[in-house]
Protein backbone atom coordinates (compact mmCIF):
# COMPACT_ATOMS: atom_id res chain seq x y z
CA UNK A 1 0.00 0.00 0.00
CA UNK A 2 1.38 3.48 -0.92
CA UNK A 3 1.49 6.80 1.35
CA UNK A 4 -1.54 9.01 0.50
CA UNK A 5 -0.46 11.64 -2.11
CA UNK A 6 -1.89 15.19 -1.69
CA UNK A 7 -1.53 17.75 -4.54
CA UNK A 8 1.47 19.96 -4.54
CA UNK A 9 0.88 23.97 -3.90
CA UNK A 10 -1.73 23.30 -1.44
CA UNK A 11 0.30 25.20 1.02
CA UNK A 12 1.14 28.18 -1.40
CA UNK A 13 -2.35 28.23 -2.76
CA UNK A 14 -3.80 28.43 0.76
CA UNK A 15 -1.24 30.89 1.61
CA UNK A 16 -2.59 33.52 -0.73
CA UNK A 17 -6.52 33.10 0.30
CA UNK A 18 -8.11 34.84 3.25
CA UNK A 19 -8.27 31.87 5.21
CA UNK A 20 -5.19 32.51 6.59
CA UNK A 21 -4.19 35.15 9.65
CA UNK A 22 -1.45 37.39 8.95
CA UNK A 23 0.40 35.49 11.64
CA UNK A 24 0.10 32.15 10.37
CA UNK A 25 0.95 33.52 6.66
CA UNK A 26 3.79 35.39 7.54
CA UNK A 27 5.43 32.83 9.91
CA UNK A 28 4.51 29.58 6.86
CA UNK A 29 5.90 31.86 4.78
CA UNK A 30 9.67 32.52 6.48
CA UNK A 31 9.68 28.83 6.49
CA UNK A 32 9.14 28.45 2.81
CA UNK A 33 11.47 31.36 2.07
CA UNK A 34 14.30 30.68 4.54
CA UNK A 35 17.73 30.70 3.13
CA UNK A 36 20.42 28.28 3.99
CA UNK A 37 21.15 28.12 7.27
CA UNK A 38 25.20 28.71 8.11
CA UNK A 39 26.16 27.05 11.35
CA UNK A 40 26.43 29.04 14.33
CA UNK A 41 26.51 27.16 17.49
CA UNK A 42 28.42 23.78 15.79
CA UNK A 43 31.74 23.95 14.40
CA UNK A 44 31.54 23.05 10.56
CA UNK A 45 32.73 19.68 10.35
CA UNK A 46 30.18 19.35 13.50
CA UNK A 47 27.36 20.44 11.06
CA UNK A 48 28.28 18.26 8.52
CA UNK A 49 28.00 15.48 10.25
CA UNK A 50 24.54 16.03 12.39
CA UNK A 51 23.54 17.08 8.34
CA UNK A 52 24.50 13.30 7.27
CA UNK A 53 23.17 11.53 10.35
CA UNK A 54 19.93 13.57 9.43
CA UNK A 55 19.78 12.26 6.21
CA UNK A 56 19.82 8.72 7.23
CA UNK A 57 17.09 9.65 9.71
CA UNK A 58 14.79 11.24 7.60
CA UNK A 59 15.93 10.61 3.99
CA UNK A 60 14.34 13.19 1.67
CA UNK A 61 15.03 11.83 -2.02
CA UNK A 62 12.25 12.98 -3.99
CA UNK A 63 12.61 16.87 -2.91
CA UNK A 64 14.95 18.72 -4.86
CA UNK A 65 15.55 20.87 -1.93
CA UNK A 66 15.55 18.95 1.17
CA UNK A 67 13.70 20.39 4.39
CA UNK A 68 16.13 21.91 6.37
CA UNK A 69 15.76 19.99 10.14
CA UNK A 70 19.20 20.49 10.83
CA UNK A 71 19.40 24.25 11.00
CA UNK A 72 16.39 24.99 13.51
CA UNK A 73 18.77 22.98 15.92
CA UNK A 74 21.94 24.87 15.88
CA UNK A 75 19.69 28.20 16.16
CA UNK A 76 18.12 27.13 18.80
CA UNK A 77 21.07 26.01 20.36
CA UNK A 78 23.20 29.14 19.58
CA UNK A 79 20.46 31.54 20.98
CA UNK A 80 20.29 29.27 24.53
CA UNK A 81 16.98 27.97 24.09
CA UNK A 82 15.15 24.87 25.17
CA UNK A 83 11.70 23.25 25.68
CA UNK A 84 11.55 24.48 29.31
CA UNK A 85 12.12 20.33 30.64
CA UNK A 86 15.01 17.40 30.15
CA UNK A 87 15.50 13.95 31.56
CA UNK A 88 17.72 14.29 34.19
CA UNK A 89 20.16 11.88 33.09
CA UNK A 90 20.43 13.60 30.20
CA UNK A 91 22.67 17.12 30.19
CA UNK A 92 22.03 20.30 28.84
CA UNK A 93 21.05 20.28 25.72
CA UNK A 94 24.11 22.06 24.28
CA UNK A 95 26.73 19.33 26.07
CA UNK A 96 24.25 16.57 25.07
CA UNK A 97 24.24 17.15 21.48
CA UNK A 98 28.15 18.02 21.32
CA UNK A 99 28.71 14.59 23.23
CA UNK A 100 26.16 12.67 20.97
CA UNK A 101 27.15 13.89 17.85
CA UNK A 102 30.73 13.03 19.04
CA UNK A 103 29.80 9.94 20.28
CA UNK A 104 27.92 9.13 17.22
CA UNK A 105 31.85 9.66 15.39
CA UNK A 106 33.30 7.39 18.00
CA UNK A 107 31.00 4.43 17.53
CA UNK A 108 31.69 4.75 13.54
CA UNK A 109 35.20 4.48 13.90
CA UNK A 110 35.27 1.75 16.61
CA UNK A 111 32.51 -0.47 14.18
CA UNK A 112 34.36 0.85 10.64
CA UNK A 113 37.20 2.76 11.48
CA UNK A 114 36.31 5.79 9.23
CA UNK A 115 34.52 8.87 10.79
CA UNK A 116 30.73 8.57 10.11
CA UNK A 117 30.42 11.17 7.22
CA UNK A 118 33.03 9.12 5.47
CA UNK A 119 30.99 5.37 5.55
CA UNK A 120 28.44 4.05 3.38
CA UNK A 121 24.92 4.29 3.66
CA UNK A 122 24.36 1.30 5.22
CA UNK A 123 27.44 1.43 7.70
CA UNK A 124 26.04 4.84 8.77
CA UNK A 125 22.35 2.98 8.94
CA UNK A 126 24.09 -0.09 11.16
CA UNK A 127 26.04 3.00 13.75
CA UNK A 128 22.25 4.59 13.71
CA UNK A 129 20.97 1.42 14.59
CA UNK A 130 23.25 0.76 17.26
CA UNK A 131 22.96 4.21 18.46
CA UNK A 132 19.36 3.62 18.56
CA UNK A 133 19.64 0.10 20.21
CA UNK A 134 21.70 2.14 22.92
CA UNK A 135 24.95 -0.52 22.50
CA UNK A 136 27.03 1.72 20.04
CA UNK A 137 30.51 1.92 21.68
CA UNK A 138 32.57 4.96 22.53
CA UNK A 139 33.53 7.18 25.47
CA UNK A 140 31.29 9.61 25.38
CA UNK A 141 28.24 7.10 26.26
CA UNK A 142 29.88 7.16 29.91
CA UNK A 143 29.03 10.40 29.86
CA UNK A 144 25.73 10.93 28.07
CA UNK A 145 22.86 7.88 28.06
CA UNK A 146 22.52 6.79 24.27
CA UNK A 147 19.05 5.97 24.16
CA UNK A 148 18.31 9.19 25.46
CA UNK A 149 20.13 11.30 23.61
CA UNK A 150 18.68 9.35 20.24
CA UNK A 151 15.04 9.60 21.14
CA UNK A 152 15.58 13.60 22.34
CA UNK A 153 17.42 14.44 18.86
CA UNK A 154 14.87 12.00 16.38
CA UNK A 155 12.02 13.89 18.06
CA UNK A 156 13.66 17.57 17.55
CA UNK A 157 14.31 17.05 13.44
CA UNK A 158 11.12 15.29 13.29
CA UNK A 159 9.63 18.59 14.69
CA UNK A 160 11.55 20.49 12.95
CA UNK A 161 10.69 18.41 9.43
CA UNK A 162 7.19 18.81 10.38
CA UNK A 163 6.94 22.05 11.16
CA UNK A 164 7.30 23.35 7.46
CA UNK A 165 4.75 23.86 4.97
CA UNK A 166 5.67 21.55 2.30
CA UNK A 167 6.22 18.51 4.71
CA UNK A 168 2.60 19.52 6.41
CA UNK A 169 1.56 19.33 2.40
CA UNK A 170 2.45 16.14 1.69
CA UNK A 171 0.24 14.32 4.62
CA UNK A 172 -2.28 16.94 3.34
CA UNK A 173 -2.31 18.68 6.48
CA UNK A 174 -3.80 22.28 5.97
CA UNK A 175 -4.57 23.40 10.10
CA UNK A 176 -2.87 26.50 8.97
CA UNK A 177 -5.74 27.91 7.20
CA UNK A 178 -7.19 29.41 10.92
CA UNK A 179 -9.19 32.36 9.73
CA UNK A 180 -13.02 30.35 9.94
CA UNK A 181 -12.00 27.66 12.40
CA UNK A 182 -12.56 23.99 12.35
CA UNK A 183 -16.10 22.71 12.23
CA UNK A 184 -16.29 19.30 10.44
CA UNK A 185 -14.37 16.98 13.22
CA UNK A 186 -16.39 13.88 12.34
CA UNK A 187 -14.32 10.89 10.80
CA UNK A 188 -14.03 11.02 6.86
CA UNK A 189 -15.73 15.07 6.69
CA UNK A 190 -13.52 16.89 4.91
CA UNK A 191 -13.96 20.89 5.01
CA UNK A 192 -13.75 22.47 1.78
CA UNK A 193 -10.55 24.05 1.30
CA UNK A 194 -8.86 20.00 2.94
CA UNK A 195 -7.41 18.79 -0.10
CA UNK A 196 -8.34 15.32 -1.06
CA UNK A 197 -5.78 12.82 -1.95
CA UNK A 198 -4.89 12.16 -5.39
CA UNK A 199 -6.11 8.76 -6.39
Amino acid sequence: MSAPLYPSGTVRALLATDLVTDATRAALQARLDAPVHEPVFFEPHTYALFQTVAARLIPQPDRAEPIDVVGGVDKRLAEGKADGWRYDAMPPDREAYRLGLGGINQAAEALFQHPFVALSESQQDAVLEAVAAGTAPGENWQQLPVGRFFEEMLAELTENYYAHPLAQEEIGYVGMADVPGWTHIQPNSLEPREPEEVK
